[in-house]
Parts: C-alpha cells; sequence; structure tokens
C-alpha cells in the first residue's frame, strides 16, 4: 500500500510515487503540493491480489489535495484491510447496478437529454440482467454474453447503443469518485457489434418523390415538410420549434441550446420557402408551438412518424428503415446536406446551418457573420427552385402524355 500524487499537468496526469520531487513531464510536484494543486490517491491490492486505487476526494470529509488527509485515507484502508473488512468498505463492491442507475437518472444533466428515455429504456434492459449484481462483481465474458443474448431480439447498432449508455454511466460515477477503474476497465475493453459507419444510410429524397409527398401530405404537415426539406432541420428542432424562436425582422430561426442536439444555440436562415410556409400556419392561442393538429402541438401527439408514414402510403413510396428503399424523415436531413453539396456551398456554412460541429481550427478561428450564411442559404435556394423548377415541367409533360 501506498499513497500517490497526481501529477497536475492536464497533457500528464500521472499518478506516481508521492516522493518524487519533479516529474517526468518537467513539472515541480513540490511547488504544486505546496500550493495545494496536487490530487493524492491511495494504492493498496484487493483479498486476491488485485491492484486498486481510490481517490483520496471519494473518502467522506476528505480534502482530496491534503497530504495528511490522503494518510488518513491509506491508515484508514490499511486497518480495514487487517480486519478483512476492506470488500465492505470499498463503493464499487456495495453498490449495485440498480442503485448506480438511480443515481445517474437523477443527475440534473442526464435529465436534461433529449434522450432521456431511450437513456432510461437501455439501462433498464441492463437492469433486467444486472440490476442486484453488485458493480464490481461483473466482469468483462459476462457483458459480452449480455451482448449475445440481446442480439436475439435486437440489432447490433441498438445493442451497441445500449452498451454505451452503460459506459456513460460508469464514466459518469467514476468521474463523480463513486467508482474507480475497476469496473470502468471491464466495460472499455467491451468490442463493438457493428463497425463504425457500417449501418449507416445513405438514402435521400430526390426532388420527384419531394413533390409527390408534398401533393400527397396531409395540409398540417405540409409546412413541415418544406421546411425540412429547405433547412435540413432535425425532427426534434422542428417539433420543438416556437414562434419566439422566428426572427422574421431578420430572417433567421433562432434556435436556444435546449432545443437542439449539440446543446449549442443554432442559428438557421429562412428562405422564401420558409418564410411561405411559416405564413401558411395559424397561430395558436393556448400555446407557442409552431407546429400543431386541431390546437395541440405535433411534438404532444405522436410527433412526425404517423403524418410522414402516412404520405409515403399515398404517394407510392417505400417507408421505414428495414423497407427496401424505404425513406424515414430523418432523410431530409441527409438529402439538404447532400443537395448543398451539388449546390456548391462552402462546407463550413453548410456544416453552420446543419448544426453540425466545424473540424480542426475552423471551430477556432471560424465565425461567419449573419450575412454570409444569409449568402450560402440563398445559392443553396436558387438551386433548389432551380431543380424543382425542372423536374415540376418533366412531371407535367409525363402526365400529359400519359393522359
Amino acid at each position: 500500500m501506498g499513497i500517490l500524487a497526481e501529477c497536475p499537468n492536464p497533457l500528464c496526469r500521472r499518478k506516481q510515487s508521492n516522493r518524487n520531487r519533479v516529474c517526468k513531464c518537467g513539472a515541480d510536484l513540490q511547488k504544486l503540493k505546496r500550493s495545494r494543486k496536487v490530487k493524492y490517491w491511495i494504492s493498496y491490492r484487493l483479498p486476491g491480489g488485485k491492484q486498486k486505487r481510490e481517490s483520496v476526494a471519494a473518502f467522506e470529509g476528505l480534502n482530496g489535495y491534503s497530504i495528511e488527509d490522503a494518510r488518513d485515507a491509506w491508515s484508514k484502508r490499511s486497518v480495514q484491510k487487517r480486519e478483512k473488512r476492506l470488500l465492505d468498505m470499498v463503493k464499487e463492491y456495495n453498490t449495485t447496478f440498480q442503485e448506480l442507475t438511480d443515481w445517474y437518472l437523477g443527475l440534473s444533466e442526464v435529465q436534461k437529454l433529449a434522450s432521456y428515455k431511450r437513456v432510461g429504456i437501455a439501462l433498464n434492459n441492463f437492469n433486467k440482467v444486472f440490476g442486484n449484481r453488485i458493480i464490481g462483481s461483473v466482469v468483462k465474458s459476462e457483458i459480452e454474453n449480455f451482448q449475445a443474448m440481446r442480439e436475439k431480439d435486437i440489432s447490433p447498432a441498438t445493442i451497441d447503443i445500449e452498451i454505451s449508455t452503460i459506459k456513460t454511466m460508469i464514466t459518469a460515477a467514476f468521474d463523480n469518485d463513486k467508482l474507480d477503474g475497476h469496473a470502468l476497465k471491464a466495460f472499455r475493453k467491451i468490442k463493438r457489434k457493428l463497425k463504425r459507419g457500417a449501418n449507416a444510410r445513405e438514402r435521400t429524397i430526390n426532388f420527384e418523390e419531394y413533390i409527390k409527398l408534398i401533393e400527397k401530405t396531409a395540409s398540417h404537415f405540409k409546412p413541415v415538410l418544406i421546411i425540412a426539406f429547405n433547412t435540413g432541420m432535425r425532427s426534434g428542432e422542428l417539433q420543438k420549434l416556437k414562434w419566439s424562436y422566428i426572427d422574421k425582422e431578420k430572417s433567421f430561426i433562432r434556435l436556444p441550446p435546449e432545443v437542439t442536439k449539440e446543446r449549442k444555440a443554432k442559428d438557421i436562415p429562412i428562405n422564401h420557402n420558409v418564410k411561405d410556409a411559416l405564413d401558411s400556419l395559424p397561430r395558436a392561442l393556448m400555446h407557442d408551438f409552431v407546429f400543431t393538429y386541431k390546437g395541440r402541438p405535433l411534438s404532444h401527439i405522436n410527433g412526425f412518424v404517423s403524418p410522414f408514414k402516412t404520405a409515403c402510403d399515398r404517394a407510392g413510396l417505400p417507408y421505414g428503415r428495414n423497407t427496401k428503399d424505404g425513406i424515414t424523415f430523418h432523410d431530409t436531413r441527409r438529402t439538404v446536406k447532400t443537395n448543398m453539396v451539388a449546390a456548391g456551398v462552402d462546407p463550413v456554412y453548410r456544416d453552420l446551418i446543419l448544426g453540425h460541429s466545424l473540424q480542426g481550427m475552423d471551430m477556432h478561428y471560424l465565425a461567419p457573420s449573419e450575412d454570409t450564411l444569409k449568402e450560402a442559404m440563398s445559392k443553396y435556394t436558387a438551386w433548389i427552385d432551380e431543380k424543382l423548377a425542372e423536374t415540376s415541367q418533366l412531371l407535367t409533360k409525363v402526365l400529359t402524355k400519359t393522359g
């Protein structure tokens, strides 16, 4: 057993003997200890020989940056080891997965997630098997067996999402000093069932299909499709869209952080197609949501799945991820990005409008103005208007000949 000092250098974080005066990265540990910037850990072996490290800050009433507290923690574990009470005192050896789940789902930052419901479902599925198990007792082979069992009921992609959700919870517990690295290690060694990008969809909606959808969709849902096809907004963003987010004076939809998936504010330019769609909509008296059906927000009924599926059926288009050549509402977003590429929209403006993160140094140095975003949208609008006009004329000729 012993006391370790963690180098505070964010590029190092090396845990080393407390006797070291200088870290291998060059940090002056003696000076940093005096300024209470060094975090202390204790290291010891559990019964059976497994090495374990614990942050001193994880001990109730102890400060992780005090050498005196580190000695107290070390002394406490030494006594428990002699009395053979060690496993009863270590957190991950007396906490069940269900107890950890209750803590995790109660976190305010987790409850704010747009995927909160799906997170709860994934954790519940895992807890049906492991809920009453002590966290430190579950090993890698058991998690792999769980993956194999789940393959009988769900797709590999869904299995990966469930395991990823568990990993996120375990990592959050580790970061909050509720667990050490033992439980985290078991999950991090688990391999994905599906290679990244292996199930990525490539389906887009062509202009002929779009025109058919617009012609056949219900009147209350038509503006939704038009705005989605022109902006690439996510279904969740459209469902939560409120009139107060629409800046008609400057022709922008201004989404607050709590509405977007990336949890960042997003400004989307409004073109004439979007403006006409918004102008066609009535304002509800009892709420501020934009899209409604019989006075109720679409998000409070059944979202966009049912009206979009109905539109596809009426237009004679295949619907669903598992249907050959089937389309889903989310495909409108992929369609917009694909069309923006064809229209020659700059990748930076395209990603900003769609809410995709900028890559590399662009995220630090580029801050396009609203005028440049409008110019990018104008370029895209001119292109799709031309394509829609060409497709409409072609369809008219075909109908005339067949008629």
